[in-house]
C-alpha cells in the first residue's frame, strides 16, 4: 500500500508517466419496447420524464479497459476486438498505452490491481517474444494490495464514466464503444488532474490496525 501511496505523492517525471489502470464491465440490454419521450412542461400541465418499459432483453456483457492518467488530467478507454477482459485483451491495452498513448516514454508507471492476467505473462500469450519483451521492459508495474482496488485511482474514472454515460440502457457493443469514445472524448477536452491526498503517514494513522503492533526499540 505504501509503495503506491509514495508513487502517488512523488514529483510528476515527464520521462516516466503515471498510468492507472483498471477493467469495468457494462451488461448490455435492449428494450422490448420504444422508450417514451420526455415531454416538457408548460403553466396547464408539469412535464413529464422520459419513461422505458420495465421489460428488457439481455445482450450479454462489454468489457474494456480504464487507462487514467492522473498527472495529467487525461482518460482513455481500450476496448478490444470482442469487448472482453481476457489476457489478451490485457496484452493489447498494454500495447495500445505504450505505442499510442506514450510512443516516446522512457518508462510507465502502471499502477493495477493484481488480477491473474495482469502479468507480463499475458504479453508472451499475444505476442511474439522480441514485441512482448519491450512492451514488458517499458511498464514498471506497481500493484494495489489484496482488498485495496480503492487505491487504483482508475475507479475514480470509472465511477465517472459509469455516472455521466453508463447509466442507461445499452443494447450492443458497438453502442457502448460510440458512447464510451464519445465521453472521454468530451472529458479529455478540459484536463483534469487528480489531487490525491491520502499519503503514507495518514495510512499509519488512519490504517493502525493493519500495521504490527511492535514495542518501541
Amino acid at each position: 500500500m505504501e509503495n503506491v501511496l509514495d508513487i502517488y505523492t512523488a514529483k510528476p517525471d515527464p520521462t516516466r508517466p503515471l498510468v492507472c489502470l483498471d477493467e469495468f464491465s457494462k451488461q448490455l440490454l435492449s428494450e422490448v419496447a420504444p422508450p417514451i419521450a420526455p415531454r416538457p412542461g408548460t403553466k396547464e400541465c408539469p412535464g413529464q420524464p422520459m419513461r422505458s418499459d420495465a421489460e428488457y432483453v439481455r445482450e450479454g456483457s462489454a468489457s474494456a479497459f480504464m487507462i487514467a492518467m492522473p498527472h495529467l488530467g487525461r482518460r482513455e478507454v481500450f476496448v478490444g476486438k470482442e469487448a472482453r477482459r481476457t489476457a489478451l485483451d490485457y496484452a493489447d491495452a498494454v500495447a495500445f498505452l505504450c505505442d499510442v498513448i506514450f510512443p516516446e516514454a522512457e518508462k510507465i508507471t502502471l499502477v493495477q490491481d493484481n488480477l491473474n492476467t495482469h502479468d507480463v505473462a499475458s504479453l508472451y500469450k499475444r505476442f511474439e517474444p522480441a514485441k512482448a519483451r519491450r512492451l514488458a521492459t517499458k511498464i514498471d508495474i506497481h500493484y494495489t494490495p489484496k482488498h485495496g482496488s480503492w487505491l487504483n485511482m482508475a475507479e475514480i474514472e470509472i465511477a465517472l464514466l459509469a455516472r455521466s454515460a453508463l447509466h442507461k440502457r445499452i443494447p450492443s457493443v458497438q453502442e457502448f464503444r460510440n458512447i464510451v469514445a464519445a465521453n472521454v472524448e468530451r472529458r479529455n477536452k478540459t484536463p483534469h488532474p487528480i489531487n490525491w491526498q491520502f499519503t503514507s503517514s495518514d495510512a499509519r494513522i488512519k490504517l493502525k490496525r493493519f500495521y504490527p503492533d511492535l514495542p518501541p526499540i
